[in-house]
């Protein structure tokens, strides 16, 4: 049976990407999520720069807002041997962020190198993950593999469509390592609704990420739009992985150059409103 899809009627899922209002600080925005009644965050790790993650978890906690997930693992793929070593060490370092935060979860983009094919980056893909995992299950934390568009295939990530996300799950096969699914990434695949349902029967659809591609987009990083701005078919990709009895926060994740620079207490507002009206 089909999922009906209704507008949004609260805020219980709502949860914002540190990322997504980058001018205020991680404190800030601790206070102003709470007074707007938004129940979660996905922390970015560059927003605890010169923080005590301790601290900042405290906060959060103090003001009733959850720590969704930890932003970001991955760039396991390199054709230098050093550079795959230091980002092994980087995503061990994570998993201690992750532990000390209190929260479950890291969203993994994988990394390429556009000196060597594709093939090989996602095998070093595999082994990188499986190279962290007895850290990750030491701490119970879960590993969210997140395909990119195939426009950051260069350099950003080498899983590129939620097939090869789950292919990769299903190779690996532990329960802790799972899909983050980003509307911005993989609303273009023509297998995408097929592939959401795989995630489902794998019991590896951790994270769903939200925001619009905007017609003519100006930026391919930083000019992600709020949701109904854009192209994306919003409500039935909700649809689609509700059916899985995925229960988890719906992840506002927004780069823009555009909003970044207007005022953030109005900015959130609108975040708001477009996730009631339009996800």
């Amino acid at each position: 049976m089909k999922t009906s899809i209704e507008p949004i009627a609260d805020l219980s899922r709502l949860c914002i990407h540190s990322i997504t209002n980058k001018p205020w600080s991680i404190e800030l925005m601790a206070e102003k999520y709470a007074r707007a009644g938004v129940s979660g965050i996905t922390i970015w790790r560059e927003a605890l720069a010169d923080r005590d993650p301790a601290q900042i978890r405290r906060r959060f906690q103090q003001h009733g807002i959850s720590i969704v997930s930890l932003c970001r693992g991955g760039f396991f793929a390199s054709a230098d041997h050093e550079v795959r070593q230091r980002a092994i060490q980087d995503n061990l370092l994570a998993i201690d962020m992750a532990v000390t935060l209190e929260t479950d979860l890291i969203v993994l983009v994988c990394g390429a190198d556009p000196v060597q094919s594709l093939e090989k980056s996602r095998m070093q893909i595999m082994i990188g993950l499986e190279t962290i995992l007895p850290h990750a299950e030491t701490y119970g934390i879960r590993l969210a593999v997140e395909p990119l568009h195939p426009m950051y295939a260069d350099v950003r990530s080498a899983i590129n469509t939620l097939r090869q996300a789950n292919d990769l799950v299903e190779t690996i096969g532990s329960p802790l390592v799972g899909v983050a699914v980003d509307v911005y990434h993989l609303w273009w695949d023509p297998d995408l609704e097929d592939q959401i349902h795989r995630c489902g029967e794998l019991d590896a659809l951790f994270a769903f990420h939200l925001s619009d591609w905007k017609t003519p987009t100006t930026d391919l990083l930083n000019d992600r739009g709020l949701m109904g701005e854009g192209c994306i078919p919003l409500r039935t990709i909700r649809g689609w992985v509700e059916e899985t009895g995925f229960t988890g926060h719906h992840e506002i994740e927004i780069f823009s150059n555009h909003y970044w620079q207007m005022n953030q207490d109005e900015y959130l507002n609108r975040i708001i409103s477009a996730y009631r009206e339009n996800c």
